[in-house]
Protein backbone atom coordinates (compact mmCIF):
# COMPACT_ATOMS: atom_id res chain seq x y z
CA UNK A 1 0.00 0.00 0.00
CA UNK A 2 1.38 3.43 -0.88
CA UNK A 3 2.06 5.99 1.83
CA UNK A 4 2.48 3.50 4.65
CA UNK A 5 5.41 2.94 6.95
CA UNK A 6 8.22 0.67 5.91
CA UNK A 7 7.98 -2.97 7.03
CA UNK A 8 9.09 -3.75 10.56
CA UNK A 9 12.14 -5.61 9.24
CA UNK A 10 13.59 -2.29 8.07
CA UNK A 11 13.38 -0.78 11.52
CA UNK A 12 16.51 -0.04 13.57
CA UNK A 13 18.14 -2.61 15.83
CA UNK A 14 17.89 -2.18 19.61
CA UNK A 15 21.30 -0.46 19.71
CA UNK A 16 20.41 1.81 16.81
CA UNK A 17 17.06 2.61 18.43
CA UNK A 18 18.83 3.72 21.62
CA UNK A 19 21.23 5.90 19.61
CA UNK A 20 18.27 7.41 17.76
CA UNK A 21 16.55 8.24 21.04
CA UNK A 22 19.75 9.77 22.41
CA UNK A 23 20.24 11.88 19.27
CA UNK A 24 16.60 13.03 19.03
CA UNK A 25 16.47 13.89 22.75
CA UNK A 26 19.85 15.69 22.68
CA UNK A 27 18.77 17.72 19.66
CA UNK A 28 15.51 18.63 21.41
CA UNK A 29 17.38 19.62 24.57
CA UNK A 30 19.73 21.80 22.49
CA UNK A 31 16.79 23.67 20.93
CA UNK A 32 15.29 24.40 24.35
CA UNK A 33 18.65 25.50 25.79
CA UNK A 34 19.11 27.86 22.85
CA UNK A 35 15.59 29.24 23.26
CA UNK A 36 15.90 29.89 27.02
CA UNK A 37 19.53 31.10 27.18
CA UNK A 38 18.69 34.80 26.58
CA UNK A 39 16.44 34.83 29.67
CA UNK A 40 19.53 35.47 31.82
CA UNK A 41 21.95 37.01 29.28
CA UNK A 42 19.71 39.64 27.74
CA UNK A 43 21.09 42.60 29.72
CA UNK A 44 24.82 42.08 28.96
CA UNK A 45 24.06 41.13 25.35
CA UNK A 46 22.00 44.28 24.81
CA UNK A 47 24.65 46.44 26.47
CA UNK A 48 27.42 44.98 24.29
CA UNK A 49 25.50 45.38 21.03
CA UNK A 50 23.74 48.63 21.93
CA UNK A 51 20.35 46.99 21.45
CA UNK A 52 17.21 48.99 22.29
CA UNK A 53 13.98 47.70 23.82
CA UNK A 54 12.56 46.50 20.51
CA UNK A 55 15.73 44.58 19.70
CA UNK A 56 15.70 43.05 23.18
CA UNK A 57 12.15 41.83 22.59
CA UNK A 58 13.20 40.23 19.31
CA UNK A 59 16.12 38.53 21.03
CA UNK A 60 13.52 36.56 22.99
CA UNK A 61 10.99 36.25 20.16
CA UNK A 62 13.21 35.65 17.11
CA UNK A 63 13.56 31.92 17.70
CA UNK A 64 9.79 31.60 18.16
CA UNK A 65 9.32 33.19 14.75
CA UNK A 66 11.46 30.58 13.00
CA UNK A 67 10.03 27.72 15.06
CA UNK A 68 6.35 28.42 14.56
CA UNK A 69 6.72 29.34 10.89
CA UNK A 70 8.51 26.14 9.85
CA UNK A 71 7.68 23.34 12.31
CA UNK A 72 4.76 21.84 10.41
CA UNK A 73 6.56 22.29 7.08
CA UNK A 74 9.67 20.55 8.40
CA UNK A 75 7.59 17.73 9.85
CA UNK A 76 5.87 17.09 6.53
CA UNK A 77 9.16 17.31 4.62
CA UNK A 78 10.81 14.88 7.04
CA UNK A 79 8.09 12.25 6.56
CA UNK A 80 8.34 12.48 2.77
CA UNK A 81 12.04 13.12 2.08
CA UNK A 82 13.85 11.67 5.09
CA UNK A 83 13.70 12.34 8.82
CA UNK A 84 17.45 11.89 9.28
CA UNK A 85 18.12 14.24 6.37
CA UNK A 86 15.95 17.05 7.77
CA UNK A 87 17.24 16.53 11.33
CA UNK A 88 20.86 16.64 10.11
CA UNK A 89 20.17 19.80 8.11
CA UNK A 90 18.76 21.34 11.29
CA UNK A 91 21.98 20.50 13.16
CA UNK A 92 24.08 22.14 10.42
CA UNK A 93 21.93 25.28 10.45
CA UNK A 94 22.03 25.43 14.26
CA UNK A 95 25.83 25.27 14.14
CA UNK A 96 26.06 28.08 11.57
CA UNK A 97 23.41 30.31 13.13
CA UNK A 98 24.76 30.10 16.69
CA UNK A 99 28.24 30.87 15.36
CA UNK A 100 26.74 33.85 13.52
CA UNK A 101 25.19 35.20 16.74
CA UNK A 102 28.42 34.55 18.65
CA UNK A 103 30.48 36.57 16.17
CA UNK A 104 27.83 39.23 15.45
CA UNK A 105 29.32 42.75 15.25
CA UNK A 106 25.92 44.45 15.53
CA UNK A 107 22.31 43.91 16.60
CA UNK A 108 20.97 43.17 13.11
CA UNK A 109 23.31 40.25 12.48
CA UNK A 110 22.76 38.91 16.00
CA UNK A 111 18.96 38.92 15.53
CA UNK A 112 19.34 37.29 12.10
CA UNK A 113 21.18 34.50 13.87
CA UNK A 114 18.38 34.18 16.44
CA UNK A 115 15.70 33.83 13.74
CA UNK A 116 17.83 31.26 11.90
CA UNK A 117 18.22 29.38 15.20
CA UNK A 118 14.43 29.13 15.27
CA UNK A 119 14.44 27.72 11.73
CA UNK A 120 17.14 25.24 12.78
CA UNK A 121 15.11 24.35 15.85
CA UNK A 122 12.09 23.57 13.65
CA UNK A 123 14.20 21.19 11.53
CA UNK A 124 15.44 19.47 14.71
CA UNK A 125 12.19 19.32 16.66
CA UNK A 126 9.76 18.31 13.92
CA UNK A 127 11.49 15.05 12.85
CA UNK A 128 12.60 14.12 16.37
CA UNK A 129 9.41 12.37 17.46
CA UNK A 130 9.06 10.83 13.99
CA UNK A 131 12.53 9.30 14.41
CA UNK A 132 11.58 8.01 17.86
CA UNK A 133 8.26 6.64 16.56
CA UNK A 134 10.03 4.77 13.76
CA UNK A 135 12.72 3.37 16.08
CA UNK A 136 10.32 2.12 18.76
CA UNK A 137 7.21 0.08 17.94
CA UNK A 138 3.89 0.82 19.61
CA UNK A 139 3.88 -0.42 23.19
CA UNK A 140 5.85 0.02 26.45
CA UNK A 141 9.14 0.72 24.64
CA UNK A 142 7.63 3.67 22.78
CA UNK A 143 5.96 4.96 25.94
CA UNK A 144 9.34 4.98 27.71
CA UNK A 145 11.02 6.60 24.70
CA UNK A 146 8.46 9.42 24.36
CA UNK A 147 8.78 9.97 28.12
CA UNK A 148 12.52 10.46 27.70
CA UNK A 149 11.87 12.90 24.84
CA UNK A 150 9.39 14.82 27.01
CA UNK A 151 11.94 14.89 29.82
CA UNK A 152 14.47 16.45 27.43
CA UNK A 153 12.07 19.37 26.97
CA UNK A 154 11.97 20.01 30.73
CA UNK A 155 15.71 19.50 31.13
CA UNK A 156 16.47 21.94 28.32
CA UNK A 157 14.34 24.62 29.96
CA UNK A 158 16.01 23.90 33.31
CA UNK A 159 19.56 23.96 31.97
CA UNK A 160 19.30 26.88 29.54
CA UNK A 161 19.06 29.89 31.89
CA UNK A 162 21.55 28.48 34.44
CA UNK A 163 24.03 27.42 31.75
CA UNK A 164 23.86 30.86 30.12
CA UNK A 165 24.19 32.78 33.39
CA UNK A 166 27.23 30.76 34.51
CA UNK A 167 29.00 30.88 31.15
CA UNK A 168 28.29 34.59 30.65
CA UNK A 169 29.76 35.33 34.06
CA UNK A 170 32.87 33.25 33.33
CA UNK A 171 33.58 34.07 29.67
CA UNK A 172 31.04 36.63 28.38
CA UNK A 173 27.75 36.29 26.51
CA UNK A 174 29.40 35.33 23.18
CA UNK A 175 30.74 32.14 24.76
CA UNK A 176 27.14 31.00 25.30
CA UNK A 177 26.63 30.79 21.52
CA UNK A 178 30.09 29.41 20.71
CA UNK A 179 29.46 26.46 23.03
CA UNK A 180 26.01 25.94 21.49
CA UNK A 181 27.71 25.80 18.08
CA UNK A 182 30.06 23.11 19.42
CA UNK A 183 27.14 21.12 20.82
CA UNK A 184 25.40 21.41 17.44
CA UNK A 185 28.43 19.74 15.87
CA UNK A 186 28.04 16.89 18.38
CA UNK A 187 24.37 16.48 17.38
CA UNK A 188 25.42 16.40 13.73
CA UNK A 189 27.99 13.67 14.36
CA UNK A 190 25.45 11.60 16.31
CA UNK A 191 22.99 11.99 13.45
CA UNK A 192 25.46 10.94 10.76
CA UNK A 193 26.80 7.90 12.61
CA UNK A 194 23.97 6.88 14.94
CA UNK A 195 20.65 7.39 13.13
CA UNK A 196 19.13 5.32 10.35
CA UNK A 197 17.12 7.05 7.64
CA UNK A 198 13.34 6.63 7.55
CA UNK A 199 10.72 8.11 5.25
CA UNK A 200 7.45 7.31 3.52
CA UNK A 201 7.64 4.69 0.77
CA UNK A 202 5.87 7.08 -1.59
CA UNK A 203 6.76 10.75 -1.04
CA UNK A 204 3.81 13.07 -1.52
CA UNK A 205 3.80 16.09 -3.78
CA UNK A 206 5.07 19.37 -2.41
CA UNK A 207 2.50 21.79 -1.01
CA UNK A 208 4.04 25.19 -1.84
CA UNK A 209 0.87 27.20 -1.18
CA UNK A 210 0.48 25.51 2.19
CA UNK A 211 4.10 26.26 3.08
CA UNK A 212 3.73 29.90 1.99
CA UNK A 213 0.43 30.64 3.75
CA UNK A 214 1.35 28.85 6.99
CA UNK A 215 4.87 30.31 7.19
CA UNK A 216 3.78 33.85 6.34
CA UNK A 217 0.70 33.67 8.58
CA UNK A 218 2.61 32.40 11.60
CA UNK A 219 5.37 34.97 11.03
CA UNK A 220 2.91 37.88 10.84
CA UNK A 221 1.04 36.68 13.92
CA UNK A 222 4.17 36.31 16.05
CA UNK A 223 5.61 39.62 14.80
CA UNK A 224 2.34 41.35 15.70
CA UNK A 225 2.33 39.78 19.17
CA UNK A 226 5.94 40.81 19.76
CA UNK A 227 5.37 44.41 18.67
CA UNK A 228 2.04 44.57 20.53
CA UNK A 229 3.83 44.74 23.85
CA UNK A 230 4.50 48.42 23.12
CA UNK A 231 0.92 49.28 22.14
CA UNK A 232 -1.80 47.08 20.65
CA UNK A 233 -3.56 49.86 18.78
CA UNK A 234 -0.66 50.82 16.51
CA UNK A 235 -1.26 50.47 12.78
CA UNK A 236 1.67 48.12 12.26
CA UNK A 237 0.53 45.81 15.06
CA UNK A 238 -3.08 45.65 13.87
CA UNK A 239 -1.96 45.10 10.27
CA UNK A 240 0.37 42.24 11.24
CA UNK A 241 -2.26 40.52 13.38
CA UNK A 242 -4.98 40.84 10.74
CA UNK A 243 -2.62 39.61 8.02
CA UNK A 244 -1.61 36.67 10.21
CA UNK A 245 -5.21 35.60 10.83
CA UNK A 246 -6.15 35.96 7.14
CA UNK A 247 -3.10 34.00 5.96
CA UNK A 248 -3.77 31.19 8.45
CA UNK A 249 -7.39 31.08 7.27
CA UNK A 250 -6.05 30.88 3.70
CA UNK A 251 -3.85 27.96 4.81
CA UNK A 252 -6.94 26.08 6.00
CA UNK A 253 -8.68 26.74 2.67
CA UNK A 254 -5.62 25.57 0.71
CA UNK A 255 -5.29 22.39 2.76
CA UNK A 256 -8.97 21.55 2.25
CA UNK A 257 -8.74 21.81 -1.54
CA UNK A 258 -5.60 19.90 -2.53
CA UNK A 259 -5.37 16.08 -2.79
CA UNK A 260 -2.19 15.68 -0.71
CA UNK A 261 -2.17 18.43 1.93
CA UNK A 262 0.69 19.15 4.31
CA UNK A 263 -1.85 18.92 7.16
CA UNK A 264 -4.71 16.48 6.65
CA UNK A 265 -7.71 18.38 8.03
CA UNK A 266 -9.58 15.08 8.43
CA UNK A 267 -7.37 14.52 11.48
CA UNK A 268 -9.38 17.21 13.24
CA UNK A 269 -12.14 14.60 13.58
CA UNK A 270 -9.77 12.58 15.80
CA UNK A 271 -10.11 13.48 19.52
CA UNK A 272 -6.49 12.42 20.08
CA UNK A 273 -5.13 14.79 17.43
CA UNK A 274 -7.32 17.67 18.63
CA UNK A 275 -6.13 17.18 22.23
CA UNK A 276 -2.52 16.83 21.04
CA UNK A 277 -2.68 20.24 19.37
CA UNK A 278 -4.95 22.04 21.84
CA UNK A 279 -3.00 20.68 24.81
CA UNK A 280 0.25 21.91 23.24
CA UNK A 281 -1.34 25.30 22.48
CA UNK A 282 -2.48 25.78 26.09
CA UNK A 283 0.87 24.48 27.38
CA UNK A 284 2.57 27.34 25.54
CA UNK A 285 -0.14 29.86 26.31
CA UNK A 286 -0.52 29.22 30.03
CA UNK A 287 2.71 27.56 31.19
CA UNK A 288 5.67 28.32 28.91
CA UNK A 289 4.53 31.94 28.45
CA UNK A 290 4.38 32.59 32.20
CA UNK A 291 7.52 30.68 33.15
CA UNK A 292 9.56 32.34 30.36
CA UNK A 293 8.99 35.74 31.99
CA UNK A 294 9.16 34.60 35.63
CA UNK A 295 12.96 35.13 35.97
CA UNK A 296 12.47 38.77 34.97
CA UNK A 297 9.74 39.15 37.61
CA UNK A 298 11.98 37.58 40.25
CA UNK A 299 14.79 39.99 39.41
CA UNK A 300 12.63 43.13 39.32
CA UNK A 301 10.29 42.49 42.25
CA UNK A 302 12.11 40.07 44.57
CA UNK A 303 15.62 41.46 43.94
CA UNK A 304 17.12 38.17 42.78
CA UNK A 305 20.25 38.00 40.64
CA UNK A 306 19.95 36.47 37.15
CA UNK A 307 21.67 33.27 38.32
CA UNK A 308 19.47 33.00 41.42
CA UNK A 309 16.32 33.64 39.37
CA UNK A 310 17.22 30.88 36.92
CA UNK A 311 17.94 28.55 39.85
CA UNK A 312 14.48 29.23 41.27
CA UNK A 313 12.92 28.53 37.87
CA UNK A 314 14.84 25.24 37.85
CA UNK A 315 12.59 24.01 40.68
CA UNK A 316 9.76 23.95 38.13
CA UNK A 317 11.73 22.76 35.13
CA UNK A 318 13.83 20.24 37.08
CA UNK A 319 10.77 18.53 38.54
CA UNK A 320 9.25 18.59 35.07
CA UNK A 321 12.25 16.56 33.86
CA UNK A 322 11.90 14.00 36.67
CA UNK A 323 8.11 13.69 36.29
CA UNK A 324 8.35 13.13 32.52
CA UNK A 325 10.73 10.21 33.07
CA UNK A 326 8.32 8.63 35.56
CA UNK A 327 5.16 9.30 33.54
CA UNK A 328 5.44 5.90 31.82
CA UNK A 329 4.14 4.33 35.04
CA UNK A 330 0.77 5.96 34.36
CA UNK A 331 0.45 4.67 30.80
CA UNK A 332 -1.25 1.37 31.67
CA UNK A 333 -3.67 3.05 34.09
CA UNK A 334 -4.53 6.42 32.53
CA UNK A 335 -5.01 7.27 28.85
CA UNK A 336 -2.81 9.94 27.29
CA UNK A 337 -5.80 12.27 26.81
CA UNK A 338 -6.79 11.90 30.47
CA UNK A 339 -3.18 12.63 31.46
CA UNK A 340 -3.26 15.85 29.44
CA UNK A 341 -6.51 16.97 31.11
CA UNK A 342 -5.32 16.12 34.63
CA UNK A 343 -1.85 17.61 34.09
CA UNK A 344 -3.21 20.92 32.85
CA UNK A 345 -5.43 21.06 35.93
CA UNK A 346 -2.46 20.34 38.21
CA UNK A 347 -0.39 23.02 36.44
CA UNK A 348 -3.23 25.50 36.96
CA UNK A 349 -3.32 24.72 40.68
CA UNK A 350 0.44 25.19 40.91
CA UNK A 351 0.31 28.52 39.08
CA UNK A 352 -2.55 29.76 41.25
CA UNK A 353 -0.39 28.95 44.30
CA UNK A 354 2.14 31.54 43.07
CA UNK A 355 -0.44 34.30 43.62
CA UNK A 356 0.27 36.89 46.31
CA UNK A 357 3.74 38.15 45.33
CA UNK A 358 4.92 41.45 46.80
CA UNK A 359 8.14 43.44 46.58
CA UNK A 360 10.94 41.90 48.60
CA UNK A 361 9.09 38.64 49.37
CA UNK A 362 11.13 35.53 50.06
CA UNK A 363 11.40 33.27 47.02
CA UNK A 364 10.73 30.29 49.30
CA UNK A 365 6.99 30.98 49.30
CA UNK A 366 6.95 30.21 45.57
CA UNK A 367 8.42 26.72 45.99
CA UNK A 368 5.13 24.79 46.54
CA UNK A 369 3.50 26.31 43.45
CA UNK A 370 6.58 25.78 41.29
CA UNK A 371 6.86 22.17 42.49
CA UNK A 372 3.20 21.38 41.75
CA UNK A 373 3.38 23.06 38.33
CA UNK A 374 6.66 21.25 37.57
CA UNK A 375 5.23 17.81 38.26
CA UNK A 376 2.17 18.61 36.15
CA UNK A 377 4.34 19.95 33.32
CA UNK A 378 6.47 16.81 33.22
CA UNK A 379 3.52 14.44 32.90
CA UNK A 380 1.98 16.83 30.39
CA UNK A 381 5.10 16.88 28.16
CA UNK A 382 5.30 13.07 28.15
CA UNK A 383 1.59 12.66 27.40
CA UNK A 384 1.67 15.22 24.57
CA UNK A 385 4.72 13.54 23.01
CA UNK A 386 2.91 10.20 23.14
CA UNK A 387 -0.24 11.67 21.61
CA UNK A 388 1.67 13.53 18.86
CA UNK A 389 2.87 10.18 17.48
CA UNK A 390 -0.14 7.99 18.34
CA UNK A 391 -2.84 10.32 16.99
CA UNK A 392 -1.58 10.30 13.37
CA UNK A 393 -0.92 7.48 10.88
CA UNK A 394 2.43 5.72 11.38
CA UNK A 395 3.92 7.24 8.22
CA UNK A 396 3.03 10.80 9.35
CA UNK A 397 4.76 10.84 12.74
CA UNK A 398 6.93 13.87 12.00
CA UNK A 399 3.91 15.80 10.74
CA UNK A 400 2.16 15.00 14.04
CA UNK A 401 5.21 16.24 15.93
CA UNK A 402 5.35 19.36 13.75
CA UNK A 403 1.67 20.15 14.32
CA UNK A 404 2.05 19.61 18.07
CA UNK A 405 5.13 21.82 18.35
CA UNK A 406 3.69 24.49 16.06
CA UNK A 407 0.74 24.81 18.44
CA UNK A 408 3.11 24.87 21.44
CA UNK A 409 5.28 27.71 20.14
CA UNK A 410 2.43 29.78 18.75
CA UNK A 411 0.90 29.48 22.21
CA UNK A 412 4.22 30.38 23.83
CA UNK A 413 4.48 33.56 21.77
CA UNK A 414 0.97 34.60 22.71
CA UNK A 415 1.56 33.59 26.33
CA UNK A 416 4.72 35.70 26.64
CA UNK A 417 2.93 38.68 25.07
CA UNK A 418 -0.01 38.27 27.47
CA UNK A 419 2.26 37.96 30.52
CA UNK A 420 4.39 40.97 29.59
CA UNK A 421 1.28 43.06 28.90
CA UNK A 422 -0.34 42.21 32.25
CA UNK A 423 2.88 42.93 34.15
CA UNK A 424 3.49 46.21 32.29
CA UNK A 425 -0.07 47.48 32.82
CA UNK A 426 0.07 47.16 36.61
CA UNK A 427 0.84 50.19 38.72
CA UNK A 428 1.50 50.85 42.38
CA UNK A 429 2.13 53.93 44.50
CA UNK A 430 4.89 51.94 46.24
CA UNK A 431 7.11 51.90 43.15
CA UNK A 432 7.94 49.85 40.06
CA UNK A 433 9.08 46.74 41.96
CA UNK A 434 5.73 46.40 43.72
CA UNK A 435 3.92 47.15 40.43
CA UNK A 436 5.83 44.28 38.78
CA UNK A 437 4.79 41.93 41.59
CA UNK A 438 1.13 42.98 41.32
CA UNK A 439 1.19 42.56 37.55
CA UNK A 440 2.72 39.11 37.99
CA UNK A 441 -0.18 38.21 40.29
CA UNK A 442 -2.59 39.10 37.49
CA UNK A 443 -0.53 37.02 35.07
CA UNK A 444 -0.53 33.90 37.25
CA UNK A 445 -4.31 34.06 37.66
CA UNK A 446 -4.74 34.43 33.89
CA UNK A 447 -2.41 31.49 33.31
CA UNK A 448 -4.26 29.33 35.84
CA UNK A 449 -7.59 30.15 34.16
CA UNK A 450 -6.16 29.22 30.74
CA UNK A 451 -4.94 25.89 32.17
CA UNK A 452 -8.50 25.20 33.28
CA UNK A 453 -9.83 25.95 29.78
CA UNK A 454 -7.24 23.62 28.25
CA UNK A 455 -8.15 20.89 30.76
CA UNK A 456 -11.84 21.20 29.88
CA UNK A 457 -11.10 20.86 26.15
CA UNK A 458 -9.02 17.75 26.87
CA UNK A 459 -11.81 16.35 29.03
CA UNK A 460 -14.19 16.81 26.10
CA UNK A 461 -11.68 14.94 23.94
CA UNK A 462 -11.63 12.02 26.38
CA UNK A 463 -15.45 11.86 26.39
CA UNK A 464 -15.50 11.94 22.57
CA UNK A 465 -12.82 9.22 22.44
CA UNK A 466 -14.81 6.93 24.74
CA UNK A 467 -17.95 7.45 22.68
CA UNK A 468 -16.02 6.53 19.53
CA UNK A 469 -14.62 3.41 21.21
CA UNK A 470 -18.10 2.42 22.35
CA UNK A 471 -19.52 2.94 18.87
CA UNK A 472 -16.70 0.92 17.30
CA UNK A 473 -17.37 -1.90 19.75
CA UNK A 474 -21.07 -1.93 18.93
CA UNK A 475 -20.32 -2.03 15.19
CA UNK A 476 -17.83 -4.86 15.66
CA UNK A 477 -20.28 -6.93 17.73
CA UNK A 478 -22.71 -7.98 14.96
CA UNK A 479 -19.81 -8.58 12.56
CA UNK A 480 -18.09 -10.83 15.07
CA UNK A 481 -21.28 -12.82 15.61
CA UNK A 482 -21.76 -13.21 11.88
CA UNK A 483 -18.14 -14.36 11.40
CA UNK A 484 -18.48 -16.91 14.20
CA UNK A 485 -21.69 -18.29 12.66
Amino acid sequence: MSGVAAPRSSEPSARSARLTLLTASFGTLLVLVDYTSPLTTLTPTAASLGAGLTAQTWTLTGTLLGLAALLLTMGSAADDFGRKRVFGAGAVLMLLSTALSAAAPNTGIFLTGRVLQGCAGAALLAPSLGLVGHAFPTGPARIRATGVWGAAVGLGIAIGPVYAALLEKAAGWRAVYWVLALLSAVVLLLTVFGVEESRNERPRKLDPLGVLTLGAGASCLIAGLAEGRYGWGRTMVVSLLVAGVLLLAAFVVVESRIPEPMLDLALLRSPGFVVSCSGALFTGLSIVGLMSYLPTVLQKSLGQSPLAASGILAIWSGLSFVAALQARRLATRVSAISQVAASLLVCGIGEAALYGMHEGDSWARLVPGLAIAGIGSGVLNAALARLAVASVPAHRGSMGSGANNTARYLGSSLGVALTVTLVAQASSSEGPAEATALGANDAVLAAAALCLVGALISLWGRIAERRAERAAGEDAGPAAVKTAA
